[in-house]
């Protein structure tokens, strides 16, 4: 029977942050690189990109094809359904997506405008789900995809629940442009988020896509600990000063409805 010492010194060591478990780390990688890629990759690109050898990347493969993670494609590999099954977990967890899509509906209905929720993960959001308005209208929110946090309304309302110290450490020392509205100075950035503070209110001014503007509020915290924000994007041309006023009081409603269900479900 092992000695409670070294029990001990076995969990101290699974518990550390250095450690790490190899065959997950590799599914991992190649994870990643299908979930970044819009075309099927090879095994002959999967190989060169990880460096993995033929013969471990073949049996790594073999295992995430037999759990429906990846699937084959063409000639290639890509996410599989799966994967997208344990993903979407994430959001009926909590009842956030039932939350999120009575609440978004009743704003579709009224403003025929799109609503989007996301999370911050990191310097990053990622949006969780949206609620397609009866037009169309040019976004880049399908569910899992990642913007800067700097650069969207999404991400201005969850970064203003953040003191600035913690905003700093968790952006990049260079904040990218998108377009040539996009914030890029540190400062300028504390200062809008110190508005969004004032007001609850967080903009994108086309700093994402030429042409459309975001308005984003905070819809609070799940049971979970997650915080998640709410947003609507709308096509400049679809804006003036009245409608932007009552988009803005919709969107301001949509976020309390949530938190107030998220409250009710705690």
């Amino acid at each position: 029977m092992r000695s409670l010492e070294t029990f001990s010194l076995q969990l101290n060591e699974m518990n550390d942050s250095n450690s790490a478990v190899p065959a997950v780390d590799r599914a991992d990688a190649v994870l990643q690189i299908l979930a970044s890629s819009s075309e099927p990759v090879n095994t002959t690109e999967l190989a060169r990109q990880t460096g993995f050898a033929k013969s471990t990347l073949y049996l790594l493969l073999a295992s995430l094809e037999q759990r429906r993670w990846i699937e084959k494609k063409g000639g290639g590999y890509v996410i599989g359904l799966g994967l997208y099954m344990l993903g979407c977990a994430y959001v009926h967890f909590d009842n956030l997506q039932h939350i999120f899509r009575t609440a978004a509906a009743e704003y579709v209905a009224m403003h025929n405008e799109v609503v989007q929720l996301a999370v911050l993960q990191g310097g990053e959001v990622v949006y969780l789900a949206r609620e397609d308005a009866h037009r169309p209208v040019r976004l880049v929110s399908d569910m899992g995809t990642r913007l800067p946090a700097h650069a969207c309304a999404l991400g201005k309302a969850l970064l203003a629940q953040l003191s600035d110290e913690e905003v700093l450490k968790l952006l990049p020392t260079e904040l990218v442009a998108i377009t040539d509205r996009t914030i890029t100075r540190h400062e300028a950035l504390l200062a809008e988020l110190a508005a969004v503070r004032r007001s609850g209110l967080a903009l994108d001014q086309e700093e994402v896509a030429a042409g459309l503007n975001c308005f984003a509020v905070y819809a609070g915290e799940t049971p979970t600990g997650r915080r998640i924000a709410v947003s609507t994007s709308i096509p400049t041309d679809r804006l003036d000063g009245e409608r932007e006023k009552a988009i803005v009081q919709a969107i301001v409603r949509v976020a309390g409805q949530i938190r107030q269900r998220l409250s009710a479900h705690a």
